[in-house]
């Protein structure tokens, strides 16, 4: 309770004070290629329920027509305006109004689309289902440049499936187990001098 109480009033008051940023940002993406601001895609959430993520939209509108799903590298699909958003994590911010809908958490282990979630260690599925998705959690923070480190594997798909999401999903779950509204402070400032630290 304590830390849905907790979601509902940060994410209320980021929205009201980013709403400037955010709409400067949702204008930026219009004029820089065509297409909607947001982009909305299916993730799988508490419960194995699936629900649609919110993103500032970072790539072509047809990307899913003209490649992978798994970014990689400096990938041709993504347009200028999303390049420096996500450098910055700044195409993550719509999902706040995820957080007040009750579909995420601020800190919680990342959402995944349902391709990946079939990929989960039967180990850990069940407990990661059980748990409310989040914008950031001390694992994102350790995996900013993930794209780029999977660009570097032979097979990004199955470096990605096979050695990162396992390890990924073992340590958002050491963390949850012991999680206090306390520590998701630390992540959240953490998260936000990590981004505003980013060049």
């Amino acid at each position: 309770m304590a830390k849905r109480v907790f979601d509902l009033v940060v994410a209320s008051v980021l929205l009201v004070l980013l709403a400037p940023l955010m709409l400067a940002i949702a204008a930026w993406v219009r004029l820089d290629s065509p297409g909607p601001a947001l982009f909305r895609q299916e993730r799988v959430g508490r419960g194995g329920r699936v629900f649609r993520i919110h993103k500032f939209r970072t790539m072509v509108v047809d990307a899913p027509q003209r490649g992978p799903a798994l970014t990689v590298g400096d990938d041709a699909r993504i347009t200028r305006a999303g390049r420096w958003l996500r450098r910055h994590r700044l195409d993550e911010l719509p999902q706040l109004i995820d957080v007040l809908k009750g579909d995420m958490s601020l800190v919680g282990p990342r959402p995944e689309v349902p391709r990946y979630v079939a990929h989960y260690p039967p180990a850990l599925r069940d407990e990661v289902l059980a748990l409310k998705p989040g914008l950031t959690d001390p694992v994102s923070l350790a995996h900013l440049d993930e794209s780029a480190r999977l660009a570097q594997a032979d097979d990004p798909e199955r470096e990605y499936v096979e050695v990162v999401l396992p390890r990924k999903l073992e340590l958002s779950l050491a963390y949850a187990r012991r999680a206090t509204v306390w520590s998701d402070v630390g992540v959240l400032w953490r998260t936000a001098a990590a981004l505003l630290g980013r060049r």
